[in-house]
């Protein structure tokens, strides 16, 4: 049985696509996958990158683009009342829950389903209720675990999210999906040079800031 690790944070729509295809792309596949929410502001500061939401005109296309992929691959999807937010408290609450699969489809789909506001309080204490957390979402403890995750995960070279874990290979985005159930399936291409090749390829030039 393969070991996936599945590290997300609950603003991406990307993550939130591929935590529902994942079970798709991998039907056949003996797998089980531990969920690591991360905080994705983090890996953004360390690698010095922007997010898609935070350049106007990427943004407008990353929404657009999402909702065709949502109705591309039948996953109900609408947009929360704003974006980006801010996902710590929904982060936390995974931490303190446990992020097993059900506390992660909860918190994502507290977001990406229905199409109301993440900083709505109410909704937010109500959600907390149902998931009944062994520890406190607010706890110090808590908020150790999502720094240590996302630290964690730029010592292992993750700068976006979803990025999937899987025998010391990482793969990224919803696209990476398919490469993903390649590997896992067997496809010779794996066993050869080039993904570590592709790491080798010299710097040609680089862009002055």
């Amino acid at each position: 049985m393969k070991q996936l690790v599945f590290h997300f944070d609950v603003v991406s729509p990307f993550a939130y696509l591929a935590f529902e295809q994942l079970p798709v792309v991998l039907e056949g596949v003996s797998y089980d996958v531990s969920y690591r929410p991360v905080l994705f502001a983090g890996l953004l500061q360390h690698w010095g990158q922007k997010g898609p939401a935070e350049i106007a005109p990427k943004r407008a296309w990353t929404y657009r683009q999402v909702l065709w992929l949502a109705h591309r691959h039948r996953i109900a999807l609408q947009m929360p009342r704003e974006h980006p937010f801010n996902p710590l408290a929904l982060l936390r609450l995974a931490w303190a829950c446990g992020p097993n699969r059900r506390v992660c489809e909860a918190v994502l789909h507290h977001v990406w389903r229905g199409g109301a506001s993440t900083a709505d309080g109410d909704r937010l204490a109500a959600l907390e209720r149902q998931l009944a957390p062994e520890r406190d979402p607010r706890g110090d403890a808590v908020k150790a675990a999502l720094r240590e995750a996302t630290d964690a995960a730029i010592a292992a070279g993750i700068f976006g999210v979803p990025t999937i874990d899987v025998d010391g290979r990482r793969f990224w985005g919803l696209d990476g999906l398919e490469m993903l159930a390649a590997s896992l399936k067997g496809d010779a291409w794996f066993d050869g040079p080039a993904w570590d090749e592709a790491a080798a390829l010299p710097e040609g030039a680089r862009r002055k800031s």
